[in-house]
């Protein structure tokens, strides 16, 4: 008699609390349309993942949502907000849009670039920060601005910038 073993779902790479986060996600919508929460639920396999998908992880979120794996890397890589290689511990989007531009954001942009030694869309040596570039943030009152781990920080200045950057461990 030959030991059986029981196939391995992708499933299985999404934690239990993530699995958990993203049927909070899925009951959102109607049973039928749970694939709906694939935006939700790529930024909670991302979150899960130290900020970044892997294809395992996509496919993983394909599987759990019943939905071609496709149709979830049409959205990683569509939208900015997902990354699908390592990042910096500290994800830094600058808004690079009209309002941002006409109130300086170039000024901000070269002072990061300057500062941590990397182009937008690169992550330092040390793993602690990405810069990327972001069309929009919707906060124009406050511009130049950028987003550092989902917190906005507005009416930026170079000073302002070595403040911020300067208190995240």
């Amino acid at each position: 008699m030959t030991a059986q073993t029981s196939p391995v779902s992708s499933i299985d790479l999404i934690s239990p609390d993530s699995r958990a986060r993203i049927d909070d996600s899925i009951a959102k919508y109607p049973p039928e349309r749970k694939q709906a929460a694939v935006m939700a639920a790529l930024l909670i396999v991302q979150e899960q993942n130290g900020g970044w998908l892997s294809t395992e992880l996509m496919d993983a979120v394909a599987e759990y949502l019943e939905m071609p794996p496709i149709a979830v890397y049409e959205v990683a890589t569509f939208y900015t907000l997902y990354d699908l290689e390592p990042v910096g511990r500290h994800k830094v989007y600058v808004c690079t849009n009209i309002a941002c531009m006409l109130c300086g954001c170039q000024v901000i942009v070269d002072h990061l670039q300057k500062k941590l030694g990397i182009e937008l869309g690169e992550t330092t040596a040390d793993r602690k920060f990405t810069i990327k570039e972001a069309e929009c943030l919707a906060a124009c009152g406050g511009a130049p601005m950028f987003m550092v781990d989902g917190v906005y920080y507005e009416n930026l200045t170079p000073a302002k910038v070595d403040e911020i950057l300067d208190s995240l461990e």
